[in-house]
């Protein structure tokens, strides 16, 4: 009778043991699931190719577009010419306001996030420095601006901004050298040195020898 209890005893931990691998594994399985359908509704503005730009008093920061048949839309409007617009802060979180012209919808339940570029009720364009949860078509995001950065461009509780849409950056800049060497030399004495001048100089804050 001992050696049937053992054996019964150990049958059930087996089965227990199973049962808990199965449950671990599928609870693993669901949560990959749920990533992978997060990730899928997330777009990755990175991969996108199409940018255009938003202008505000003079500054100017490159949007991301998403691929959809409103951007295809905006841009074959912005290759006519860059648009104006007067947008207005509502809500603590945007700024938006009419477009002039309407474009293509495919709206969908999202939560805005800062830098979002959004289009509200197929003529209207929202650009968010904080969050909101709605039903908008996906337009783009403003690349590489953290919250405070985005509340400053965009006056963030100001109304009556002026915002220029365009496909070129209107400052005619492609890139900003962050790279400050100067080609300048100087003796040791502190002196500016001459063109071929021999010896020992410094430049860009070292010692060299000519």
């Amino acid at each position: 009778m001992d050696e049937v209890s053992s054996e019964v005893t150990w049958v059930m931990k087996t089965k227990t043991f199973i049962h808990h691998l199965l449950a671990t594994a599928m609870s693993l399985l669901v949560m990959a699931c749920s990533n992978d359908e997060a990730q899928a509704q997330t777009p990755n503005y990175e991969t996108m190719a199409q940018k255009i730009y938003i202008t505000i008093d003079g500054r100017t920061e490159r949007v991301s577009l998403a691929g959809n048949s409103a951007t295809q839309a905006l841009v074959a409007k912005l290759q006519q010419a860059p648009v104006t617009v007067t947008l207005t802060s509502s809500g603590g979180f945007e700024i938006w306001g009419a477009l002039g012209f309407s474009l293509p919808t495919s709206n969908e339940q999202m939560n805005a996030r800062p830098g979002d570029v959004v289009l509200y009720s197929g003529s209207n364009i929202c650009i968010f420095y904080g969050a909101n949860s709605w039903s908008y078509t996906r337009l783009g995001k403003i690349d590489n601006l953290s919250e405070s950065e985005l509340r400053t461009f965009l006056k963030a509780g100001e109304s009556n901004i002026g915002v220029t849409l365009s496909l070129s950056n209107p400052t005619g800049i492609k890139e900003v050298s962050t790279d400050r060497r100067s080609s300048k030399a100087y003796s040791l004495r502190g002196t500016l040195a001459q063109v071929g001048q021999k010896g020992i100089v410094i430049q860009n804050g070292r010692k060299q020898i000519r």
